[in-house]
């Protein structure tokens, strides 16, 4: 893949970005059927990663009410039809192989990627929604509560301010009653879970963003724990709550990724590995969680 379908897809989440900068609406910030994940129309299986925001900002942007996506050839395939004159959105698909090097007689991964181009289901003709029940709130709350007991952090609730402190292992939350609706309360302790992953014998990533960004890792962390949320609060099928107190951080992210076009990639890479990460150690426990993002359309 050449530079160009980094710098396209950087492009867009940075304008997605700098159009709600004036409020702290970001990209990630949505609401409605597009706030679930996004999933493909063939595999129903939900797109991840970067793709995930390439997604949904187009769906901002668009106003698309429904969260299914399929290529051109996915909906022919589906008897369904693009309407003339309808733009595809453009995301990435990766593909991994080894070769030998016969110098070190060993084999070294390599990756490629290939810019796709998908619709949504509201731009094309032949195709109707299936109808899939809404879990109710109370069930969904009820499973967060499940999912973020069972991962084995240490949540405190006490103060004004939520964060997570290093040096003690802990999350501190303020307490349930200050938060609007019981969901605000969950999203927000997404983002400080997140954070909570980083530590080498979870996902290991501070050391990694610190190599990759220096003096910026920091920040780049910050927007790592925002999408890490984003990204579970859809899964869990909770509203996630805007943090207008992370606002100073978008200059920061802005600087980031108009330097460098696969900064973005990494955030929503390390952001989805947390979010693996958590979900395999609440299926450990034998937690019932919600991962089907279809049931959201």
């Amino acid at each position: 893949m050449t530079n160009s379908i980094y710098e396209q897809i950087t492009q867009q989440i940075i304008e997605a970005i700098e159009s709600g900068a004036a409020d702290y609406q970001m990209p990630w910030h949505i609401s409605g059927a597009s706030s679930s994940l996004p999933v493909n129309a063939i595999s129903r299986k939900p797109y991840r990663g970067v793709n995930v925001l390439c997604l949904w900002a187009q769906a901002t942007e668009t106003g698309y009410p429904s969260n299914v996506w399929a290529t051109f050839n996915q909906w022919k395939e589906l008897g369904a039809t693009v309407r003339k004159g309808e733009k595809a959105t453009s995301i990435v698909f990766w593909k991994f192989w080894t070769e030998e090097d016969d110098a070190e007689e060993d084999n070294r991964p390599h990756c490629m990627a290939r810019a796709y181009h998908v619709f949504n289901a509201a731009q094309v003709d032949g195709y109707s929604l299936p109808k899939v029940p809404v879990l109710p709130e109370v069930d969904r709350i009820a499973s967060a509560e499940s999912f973020f007991t069972t991962i084995g952090a240490t949540i405190k609730e006490q103060g004004n301010r939520a964060f997570y402190r290093p040096s003690t292992d802990e999350i501190i939350m303020p307490p349930f009653q200050q938060f609007r609706s019981a969901e605000h309360f969950y999203s927000t302790l997404a983002h400080e879970v997140t954070h909570w992953t980083a530590k080498p014998e979870r996902c290991n990533r501070s050391e990694a963003l610190s190599t990759r960004f220096g003096s910026e890792a920091y920040a780049v962390e910050e927007l790592v724990a925002e999408l890490g949320s984003a990204f579970l609060s859809a899964d869990l099928g909770l509203m996630l709550d805007p943090r207008s107190d992370h606002a100073g951080y978008i200059e920061n992210w802005l600087a980031v990724l108009k330097k460098d076009h696969r900064a973005i990639f990494t955030a929503a890479a390390k952001a989805q590995s947390a979010v693996d990460w958590l979900h395999k150690t609440a299926k450990l426990h034998e937690v019932q969680v919600i991962t089907d993002s279809a049931n959201y359309l």
